[in-house]
């Protein structure tokens, strides 16, 4: 997993993705004492960055192996991203979802086109099951983060990033990324190593799933208690990855943690102040921006709000309570 990777993809997603901005506010600014910059994926295709990494994953196979078809597992985002890339292939797609998942994720996971198999992720082991698939139809497994190709992908944020934050004068800063398995904390890492080495990268979690933040501290791999019970569904995996580990223990800062009420705050806010609609674990890295800069150094500080596919009820919920 290098550089060259990232770049490769940029390449082969170029036409294909989105070009998302950087954005600021001063409103943002004057809550957090410092200039926030905001790289907003969930204005990419599919509502979340994931797209990059299914379509860095799909373009990379050959012709025969694609047109068998892929499998994929996630709790929407990775698996919305993996859909799209398939049927613009051509090729046939397997997701493989929670069941507590949120509907608008699942719905948009069948409106294109993916067939969707649903699991118990308390009882149910979504490897084993889409491992097993694999094996019996052929399909070439996709995974949502541990996988070198989707993390070149999502490694795509990180160059437009230092190139954005370049045209703004902004050479140094944190740049903190919402975090779950670590394929686009590390792949930011990365492109940042080469492109704006000033730059220091800081994942974030929710509260009580901090698995990356105590794997860095301790040097080890953590896993989590639980993979489920909060509302930041896209962000809860296990424990970091095998391949996404090793790159955020060389390249990351500590790891930063944020509830669930900061959660749907950020959200809030970020659709009062920037017209965006992020999803709980899609808003953290604003949230932890906003609510923990005490935790954070330096004039500048840029956050990746890295989706927006959010059940109505909830957003409602969190405009009610946080509206500003």
């Amino acid at each position: 997993m290098n550089i060259d990777m990232i770049r490769a993809a940029a390449l082969r997603i170029q036409g294909h993705s989105r070009y998302t901005p950087l954005l600021n506010s001063p409103f943002l600014d004057e809550i957090a004492g410092r200039r926030v910059w905001v790289k907003p994926e969930c204005l990419q295709h599919t509502g979340s960055f994931k797209f990059r990494g299914g379509w860095s994953a799909l373009s990379a196979l050959d012709e025969q192996t694609r047109a068998k078809g892929v499998i994929a597992f996630s709790s929407g985002n990775h698996a919305q991203g993996i859909a799209l890339a398939a049927r613009s292939h051509g090729v046939p797609s397997v997701i493989i979802m929670p069941a507590d998942a949120p509907a608008l994720k699942i719905a948009n996971t069948k409106a294109m086109g993916a067939e969707v198999v649903l699991y118990d992720r308390d009882s149910e082991n979504r490897g084993t099951i889409g491992a097993a698939m694999s094996r019996e139809r052929g399909l070439t497994l996709i995974k949502p983060y541990d996988e070198p190709e989707v993390i070149a992908g999502q490694g795509t944020v990180g160059l437009e990033i230092a190139t954005q934050a370049a045209e703004h004068g902004v050479t140094k800063a944190e740049v903190i990324v919402c975090c779950g398995g670590g394929g686009l904390t590390s792949g930011i890492a990365l492109a940042l190593e080469a492109d704006a080495p000033d730059m220091l990268v800081r994942p974030v979690e929710p509260e009580g799933f901090d698995d990356v933040a105590r794997s860095l501290k301790d040097g080890v791999i953590r896993s989590n208690a639980a993979t489920s019970g909060n509302i930041c569904d896209a962000v809860i995996t296990l424990q970091p990855g095998d391949i996404t580990f090793p790159i955020m223990k060389r390249l990351c800062g500590s790891g930063l943690t944020v509830s669930e009420d900061e959660a749907l705050q950020a959200m809030a806010q970020a659709f009062s102040r920037l017209k965006l609609v992020a999803e709980p674990g899609g808003a953290i890295a604003l949230a932890s921006a906003l609510y923990r800069s005490d935790q954070i150094t330096g004039d500048d500080v840029i956050v990746v709000i890295s989706g927006g596919n959010v059940d109505a009820a909830l957003f409602q919920t969190a405009l009610s309570r946080f509206g500003v």
